[in-house]
Formats: C-alpha cells, structure tokens, sequence
C-alpha cells in the first residue's frame, strides 16, 4: 500500500526543511483494528502525526516511541497489544500494552530519518577542495563559501576554515556566534592558537575552535588532512550523540493519563485539559470526556 499523499506531501516539506521525523509503518495487524498493513504516517519531532495506523490509543503510543525513536536514531518495532497498562523492553522493540484496544493488536516499525549533517568549507585551497570530495562520500552535505560573504546558517552542522589566512577571522567569529557544533580551523600549531587569540569574540568561545583541525593521522597531503579533519568531526558528533531530536538528551515529556494510566506525550496535539491551573493529558478524546465529566473520580491519579 502507498503513502497517502497528505503523508507524502509532509515527508517532502519535512526533508525540505531539514527536519527530522519518523516514518511510521503498519508491519502486522491482528483483527479487530481499524489499521492495515501498509499504512503509513509521519511524526515529527514535536510529535505531530500526519496519516493513519491506527485508532486515538495506538496512536498516543505511536507518537511516544516515535520520538524515543528520534532521540536515539535507531529504528524501533512497537508492538501495541491488548491488555493491562505495562510494557515489555526487548532488543530492537518494545511491546506496549494498551487496556483502550479492542481486542486486536498491531505491530508498527519506527523508522527514524535524520537529515544530512550541512557542513560548511571555507575557502578554495586543495584541502578545501578535498574536504568537499571526501565529505561527500562520507554522507555529509557540503558547501563550499568564501569566508568574507558566508552567513551561518540554522541547519549548518559544521564549519572547517581551510582558506590559508583568507577570510578566516569573520567566518570563524560568526561560527562561534552562532554556536555552530563543530568549528575547525586548519592551520599550523603556530598559527592557529593566533588566529583564535585574535577573534573579537567572548574568551570563553575561544576554546570551541579545533585548531589545528582534525586527527593527527600523519600524512601531510590535501587529501590526508582533510581526511583527519572528516574523522574528527564525525568522532565528535558520535561522541556528542547528534541526529538526535533533543540535544539536551533529556527525551520526550511525558505524562500519564489519569482514566486509562497510559503514558503519553505532553505536548500538542495530544488531548488535555486544564483543571485548577494544572494541564491534564489524555490518550484520547475519549479519556478527556470521561475526566472532565468527573474529575473527582479520577483525583487520586
């Protein structure tokens, strides 16, 4: 079964904006469900669900784990059964018991997909021109710019100054500003630590300039340096844990709805409810009804 084009249309604007998602795939369903195999829908990373894979409970869980999926950037199997509240962790899924089903179950693969890591080179010496070749075949998207016109850009993973001593003060002054993740300057040990001494930024962003930039590897060509600075860099994003949705590591907040006791996500557009200047979230407009008919059964939760 294809996409349907409203879920194709969002993995277009998503892509186009280089934000992450996941695509959520119905792998196996056990009747009753009102889901198939084959259908298919789009989280994004505020947990937003564009398409279909099942009713208003299945779905609370599919948001949930779809930014868990996000936050690690591996791919997840939910596995949503009837049943009392609770759930079981196992290698590669996770089975999640949903007392709001009907009987049926549902199995859905969470695919997380990350956009391309954009790395700016500044200049057009031979290391440059390296950089852009190699870090192409490593999977980045480069751009080569030159120093004085380039502007940081919000989706800029990287900079690597490889100009020779052109343009490489305001390029690395605006990086540092704009607290680019990783920022390199290739340069002699000499001159490099002089370059960064004499940027008009505050001290204490000094320290984020690699210089000189990249693995010690010992070759001393374009292309070996510009090898060890594309290891380098991908060394430190694997350390930092980028192509996660959350930087902080924090993960998905969380809350549990006081009728069914199901976890969900606290966050637009999950049903709730405000009750004496406290925010009340709900697996669905069903859960919220029922709450908000009577509060008071529900107090103790």
């Amino acid at each position: 079964m294809t996409a349907a084009p409203a879920v194709t249309n969002k993995e277009r604007e998503l892509a186009g904006q280089r934000q992450a998602y996941v695509r959520a795939t119905v792998v196996r369903t056990q009747h009753p469900t009102s889901a198939r195999a084959g259908d298919v829908a789009v989280i994004d990373a505020l947990g937003a669900m564009t398409g279909f894979v099942g009713g208003n409970c299945v779905e609370a869980s599919v948001r949930e784990f779809s930014l868990h999926a996000l936050e690690s950037g591996e791919p997840l199997l939910l596995q949503v059964r009837p049943g009392d509240v609770g759930r079981t962790e196992l290698e590669g899924a996770v089975e999640v018991h949903n007392p709001c089903l009907s009987g049926g179950s549902i199995d859905v693969f969470l695919e997380p997909v990350l956009p391309v890591a954009h790395v700016v080179v500044v200049g057009g010496t031979p290391v440059a021109q390296a950089l852009a070749k190699l870090g192409a075949d490593v999977g980045f998207e480069m751009e080569l710019v030159d120093g004085e016109e380039w502007r940081p850009g919000e989706t800029d993973a990287a900079v690597i100054v490889a100009s020779h001593g052109r343009g490489e003060e305001p390029a690395l002054e605006r990086a540092l500003i704009a607290g680019i993740p990783y920022i390199g300057l290739v340069a002699s040990a000499k001159r490099g630590p002089a370059v960064v001494a004499s940027l008009n930024v505050p001290d204490e962003l000094r320290p984020r300039v690699h210089t000189p930039a990249g693995l010690r590897l010992g070759g001393s060509a374009p292309a070996e340096i510009a090898l060890g600075v594309l290891a380098q860099l991908v060394q430190i994003r694997a350390t930092a844990g980028e192509g996660a949705v959350a930087e902080s590591g924090s993960g998905p907040t969380t809350a549990i709805d006081p009728v069914c006791h199901m976890t969900v996500v606290a966050a637009d557009p999950t049903p709730h409810a405000d009750v004496e200047g406290t925010t009340v979230w709900f697996c669905s407009d069903g859960c919220k009804s029922a709450f908000v008919t009577d509060p008071s059964a529900y107090a103790a939760a």
